[in-house]
């Protein structure tokens, strides 16, 4: 079950980011992607939010989203 939640989660998260503009956009579904997946995980959340904000916000940067 927690690894349908995953799956889900990530295909949402994929299927929005096509919409955000910014890097605020981007690290605000980054944090609430990296924190969903990590409880589904049973990891923390709050460390999940913190590396999906980063991979958000930064993910331009690194020439991922355009």
């Amino acid at each position: 079950m927690r690894f349908t939640k995953s799956i889900v989660a990530l295909a949402l998260v994929g299927a929005l980011a096509g919409c955000l503009e910014n890097d605020t956009e981007r690290g605000v579904a980054g944090a609430a992607a990296g924190a969903l997946i990590a409880d589904a995980t049973d990891n923390s959340a709050v460390t999940g939010a913190i590396l999906g904000a980063g991979a958000g916000v930064f993910c331009d940067d690194a020439g991922i989203c355009n």
